[in-house]
C-alpha cells in the first residue's frame, strides 16, 4: 500500500494517520507522533469482533438493537453490525458520534469491506460513511446509520439506547473522554440492562464508570490485551 496519509489539521491531535497493516490482515491507522492508532495491531477487524460485536451487540440479547458508537473513526465497528444485521436475526439503528471525521482517502486506504472479507460491500459502505451529518442512511438487511459531531461532553439522550460501544483513544490520549461526567452522560442515554462494551480495562476507566452508576465486569480482552471492560445499567 502507498503512503496514503493526512495531517491532522481539523483535529486536536498532532502528525500524519498512516494505515498500517495489523496482525489479522485488516488495517488500522497509526500516528507515529501520538504513539496511537484506531485498532489493535494485533488484529484490527479481530479486536472490534471481539469487543463490540461478540461483547456488546450480542450480550444485548435483543432483536431491535439500538446502538451508540463513541468515536465512529473508521468506521469499522458500524461494518461489523452491519453484518450482524445480514443475517435476518437482528435490526439495528446506529448512531456514531465523531467530531473529528476520517478523511475518505484514508477509509479508501484501509478498505474494511475487503478486509473483513466482503468486498461487495465497499460501495455501500463508502456511501454510508460519507452520509451527511445527521442524515440517515438504510439498507434493507435491517441496519440503519447516521452520525453526527457532537462530543460525547455534550450528549444528552435519555434511556435511549441498548449498547454502547466506547472507542474512544485511550485515556492516555484522550483523558476528558474517560471522566465521570462523560460516562454519567451515557449512564443517562443507556436503557436499563443496555451494556458498554470498550477495549480499555483501566481502573481509572473502571471506577469513573462505578461512579457513574454503572456496574462493571473485567472479561478476557482480544488478541494482544489481557483484560476489557463491559458495564451495565441497572
Amino acid at each position: 500500500m502507498g503512503p496514503v496519509s493526512i495531517h491532522a489539521a481539523a483535529s486536536p491531535f498532532p502528525g500524519e494517520w498512516i494505515p498500517v497493516l495489523t496482525g489479522d490482515g485488516s488495517f488500522t491507522l497509526d500516528n507515529a507522533q501520538l504513539q496511537e492508532h484506531y485498532h489493535s495491531v494485533f488484529g484490527a477487524a479481530t479486536e472490534s469482533r471481539h469487543v463490540y460485536i461478540t461483547n456488546g451487540l450480542h450480550r444485548s440479547g435483543g432483536r431491535n438493537v439500538k446502538v451508540l458508537e463513541v468515536g465512529l473513526g473508521t468506521g469499522l465497528n458500524a461494518l461489523l453490525t452491519w453484518m450482524a444485521c445480514r443475517t435476518g436475526v437482528l435490526e439495528v439503528e446506529y448512531l456514531g458520534l465523531e467530531p473529528f471525521p476520517v478523511a475518505p482517502s484514508l477509509l479508501a486506504a484501509v478498505d474494511h469491506a475487503r478486509a473483513v472479507g466482503r468486498p461487495e460491500l465497499r460501495e455501500d459502505f463508502e456511501a454510508m460513511m460519507a452520509a451527511p451529518e445527521d442524515r440517515t442512511w438504510s439498507h434493507p438487511d435491517g441496519f440503519t446509520f447516521r452520525w453526527i459531531r457532537t462530543p460525547v461532553q455534550e450528549l444528552d439522550l435519555e434511556e435511549a439506547v441498548d449498547v454502547v460501544y466506547f472507542d474512544a483513544f485511550a485515556p492516555s490520549v484522550q483523558p476528558a473522554m474517560w471522566t465521570v461526567d462523560v460516562f454519567t452522560r451515557i449512564h443517562k442515554a443507556m436503557r436499563p440492562g443496555a451494556v458498554l462494551a470498550t477495549y480499555c480495562a483501566q481502573g481509572e476507566a473502571r471506577r469513573a464508570m462505578e461512579a457513574a452508576g454503572m456496574v462493571t465486569e473485567r472479561i478476557p480482552g482480544p488478541p494482544g490485551k489481557r483484560q476489557m471492560l463491559v458495564a451495565y445499567r441497572r
